[in-house]
């Protein structure tokens, strides 16, 4: 039997968008911020749900609201809601799946996550009115990190969606993104947070650390620190039960189940963090299954053919002007040869810089299974329509 011959360079670049979202079961959008994620995110979503079928849900993670506004659904929140089948046709395209999508909301998500795993009613209750408590699942960003992928694990768990599309925060919050769980984990058995329980689940405080509660309490105040001590060790009762969870939410992120889509664009430091991402990635054993570049010049730039007409348009706007002189309007025949001559020196200009493009997009440092390349668009992509015509670009078709 012959061995399996490895994939060249080109054959991988070869693989669509479509095949990578048809066998996944997660697929994780990240990538640096302003380059268009979150939409690259849903129009991917968008699509699968449209052309592969299924149930297909966009979950995101990153704070701004555009994913509503390009669904048309107001009010998005921690409950899925599924985008109308009309919506789809009023786009003019009759999905063949169906189409959900939600945003993490923190605080009801730790609150849903409490009342799971609390051992008992009043435990529970103790934890979701303790002070530190409410400050942790608001405000605390680690706090955001880690019941996203919480989230994320529950709702893959339940089985009810085919592929979930994650958009998540820009690139290095997307590693705490990955690394939040394991965080959490240290964070809940740290020696600091020993110090801080141990006296008040004995109410015997030692020699040597006498001292520290006695800066403590002036500081901080009494009531703050039995705050403290109270969260932990009502959380200690759950901490089993954290590790675990973080544990399996690393798994399925190894899982082969599971892929990262990087989105950026072409310009140096979004480039530059995709490829730390990506390496990043690489080095996390993760699954790697596209690069997506938005806003790339478009292929006819490069055009020998496309540049001969620019370069006469420059050096002959002369002659030009005064062929088609009589055939304008305004009939200045000066105005007419700077158009000519400015159209095609803007022109050669582009060109170079969509060499350039095509370079570095050769140069990428790592090789995905697909690389995709998005032009610009005329428009600004504002609703579903415009999200599916953005997906096309993805899809490559």
């Amino acid at each position: 039997m012959m061995a399996k011959r490895s994939p060249a360079k080109s054959e991988l670049r070869r693989a669509s968008l479509d095949g990578l979202m048809a066998s996944k079961e997660i697929v994780v959008a990240c990538g640096p911020g302003g380059v268009g994620k979150t939409t690259t995110a849903a129009a991917a979503a968008a699509m699968a749900a449209a052309h592969i079928g299924g149930k297909v849900l966009v979950l995101t993670v990153d704070p701004a609201r555009r994913l509503a506004d390009a669904l048309g659904l107001e009010g998005i929140g921690n409950t899925e809601r599924r985008v109308p089948e009309e919506t789809f046709l009023a786009a003019g395209v009759k999905p063949r799946g169906e189409l959900w999508a939600a945003m993490l909301d923190t605080k009801e998500s730790w609150d849903s996550l409490i009342r799971l795993h609390a051992p008992d009613d009043r435990t529970r209750d103790e934890i979701l009115s303790n002070p530190l408590y409410l400050n942790i699942s608001s405000r605390f960003v680690q706090s955001h990190d880690y019941i996203a992928m919480e989230r994320l694990f529950e709702i893959h768990a339940g089985g009810i969606y085919d592929l979930i599309v994650v958009d998540t925060p820009p690139t290095r919050n997307a590693l705490d993104f990955l690394d939040a769980p394991e965080r959490m984990a240290e964070f809940f058995s740290s020696r600091l947070l020993r110090w801080l329980i141990v006296p008040y689940r004995s109410r015997l405080v030692n020699f040597a650390s006498k001292p520290f509660y006695q800066i403590a309490d002036r500081i901080l105040g009494t009531q703050f620190l039995e705050d403290v001590a109270q969260f932990f060790v009502l959380f200690q009762s759950m901490y089993d039960g954290f590790v675990e969870r973080a544990h399996a939410v690393h798994r399925l992120m190894a899982d082969r189940r599971t892929s990262f889509i990087v989105v950026s664009t072409l310009e140096a430091v979004p480039l530059r963090e995709a490829e730390f991402f990506a390496q990043a990635l690489k080095d996390r054993r993760l699954h790697l299954g596209a690069i997506v570049l938005n806003k790339v010049l478009p292929a006819y730039l490069r055009d020998p053919q496309g540049a001969a007409v620019a370069e006469k348009l420059r050096d002959r706007a002369d002659e030009l002007a005064d062929a088609i002189a009589p055939k304008v309007s305004s009939g200045d025949v000066s105005q007419i040869r700077r158009v000519l001559s400015e159209v095609g020196r803007s022109y050669l200009d582009y060109r170079v810089v969509a060499q350039r493009e095509a370079e570095q997009q050769a140069e990428l440092a790592t090789v995905p299974e697909a690389l995709v390349s998005v032009p610009y668009f005329e428009t600004d992509v504002y609703d579903l329509a415009g999200l599916l015509r953005l997906g096309e670009q993805l899809w490559g078709s």
